[in-house]
């Protein structure tokens, strides 16, 4: 076979005769031409691409939004009321509570029927939208795999493209959502509670509750309502001075005094939110705490409620496994350490004032404390006329001597009020059936009685 190849090779003849057979095979000449065109096609699609790419990069801009982002609702909701939008995809969500939803209302019911119990919002997809005269693409992507470790929800991300010329847009459209969004939360107050490292709301939003529907002693009331408005309008002299721009508020007296609804009604006087935050809570730690009170939510005051409850060594009707995983140095440390941070307000409640360590307690780190006891004979007939709407001094005196003389909360007398709406007669009847209580006096901090802390 060697023989004949190289024969073939050394005689032109023989090799004109055999390109003369391949030329003429139409198998073969096919085979050929599929061959470049099939490499043509490669070529012209990786062009193709490189093209669509570099057109991609020079025209074209996209703006990521991850789930975990505070914007990331608020564009979604947002989005869900511009008018030129063309989606196929959406997703309903609830507006209220289960209740007002699978429950709702009878037409001869007198009770207002909300206008919409639920909210459509662009669904997982592509979604196209104008606005500003600006064509974007709006992608909602779910991760099947990753979860949000804090909810446990899927990881999402909103992803916006439009034209580069446009760019600016994208901050437009994020300060609208913004705005939207606190236009729909207007009159309301946001309670935020911890998840993990971060705050999340509880809840829907809650309406702002009237200072002026908590009852208590005045001179208290407005004790603190002052001086908060006073620190909130004095941040450059906190400043100049090189003070702290910290403040906080002790509140401590017996249960039902009013304590956690003052706070709430100030929240909504003053237009800020509550972040709660309970130092007995399972898994709390000191780095875990410092971290929380360090990224509180703008214009948010924190609510340490039952701060005794930081000392490991109060053991309290036998309750076991009540004790916080918090140390009381790191409490001291989160509240008024080298790593806490400015512009925080703090609200301390207490049942247990005399367990208090004066550490925690001190100028700096508790600048004003109020107690708030058990119905006086003022909140009595405050309460009196805020119920039945009108003055009736002796009858109120009467239901004041009875209440008082057995030392009730407010919280019970409150609730003697809603048992007895139309009746004020009948109020006083049930008032004599309250137990008596052991009297409860302000706690006096000067005392040199040791903490059982110590």
């Amino acid at each position: 076979m060697n023989q004949l190849a190289s024969s073939a090779t050394n005689h032109p003849d023989t090799a004109n005769g055999l390109q003369s057979i391949l030329s003429g095979n139409s198998f073969f000449s096919a085979g050929i031409g599929l061959m470049g065109f099939g490499a043509g096609l490669a070529i012209l699609r990786r062009g193709v691409m490189s093209g669509a790419g570099l057109i991609k990069r020079r025209m074209l801009v996209s703006l990521e939004i991850p789930s975990k982002e505070k914007s990331y609702n608020a564009f979604l909701h947002w989005m869900g009321t511009v008018p030129k939008r063309y989606s196929n995809q959406l997703a309903v969500e609830a507006r209220g509570s289960a209740k007002s939803i699978f429950h709702p209302p009878t037409r001869s019911s007198k009770q207002p029927t909300p206008s919409s119990l639920f909210q459509l919002v662009p669904g997982p997809g592509k979604h196209i939208i104008k606005y500003k005269k600006c064509w974007i693409q709006v992608e909602r992507q779910r991760s099947s795999r990753l979860q949000d470790l804090t909810t446990g929800t899927p990881w999402e991300t909103i992803t916006l493209t439009t034209l580069s010329r446009d760019r600016e847009i994208f901050s437009d459209m994020l300060l609208e959502a913004q705005k939207f969004m606190h236009t729909a939360q207007k009159n309301k107050t946001t309670i935020y509670t911890a998840w993990a490292t971060d705050w999340k709301p509880f809840g829907s939003p809650r309406s702002k509750r009237l200072l002026s529907s908590v009852v208590l002693e005045k001179d208290v009331k407005d004790l603190i309502t002052e001086d908060v408005r006073d620190f909130l309008g004095n941040y450059q002299w906190y400043a100049d001075r090189g003070i702290p721009y910290r403040r906080g508020y002790l509140l401590y007296g017996p249960p039902g005094s009013g304590k956690t609804s003052f706070l709430y009604a100030l929240a909504g006087e003053l237009d800020y939110d509550i972040c709660v935050l309970n130092l007995a809570e399972r898994g709390l730690s000191d780095d875990r705490l410092n971290h929380l009170l360090s990224n509180v939510p703008p214009k948010s005051v924190v609510l340490l409620e039952d701060v005794d409850s930081a000392f490991q060594g109060r053991d309290r009707s036998g309750e076991v496994g009540f004790r916080a995983n918090v140390t009381f140095s790191g409490l001291l440390n989160a509240v008024d350490g080298v790593t806490s941070a400015d512009e925080r307000i703090i609200f301390m409640t207490t049942n247990h004032p005399d367990i208090l360590d004066p550490a925690l307690i001190r100028p700096g780190r508790v600048d004003i404390k109020a107690y708030l006891g058990n119905a006086t004979p003022q909140q009595v007939h405050d309460m009196f006329r805020r119920f039945y709407g009108k003055d009736d001094p002796k009858l109120s005196s009467e239901i004041s001597e009875v209440v008082c003389g057995k030392n009730t909360s407010m919280a019970s007398l409150q609730g003697l009020f809603v048992m007895n709406k139309t009746s004020p007669e009948a109020a006083l009847e049930l008032a004599k059936e309250l137990p008596q209580l052991p009297k409860s006096t302000p706690f006096a901090f000067n005392s040199q009685k040791k903490p059982l802390s110590v």
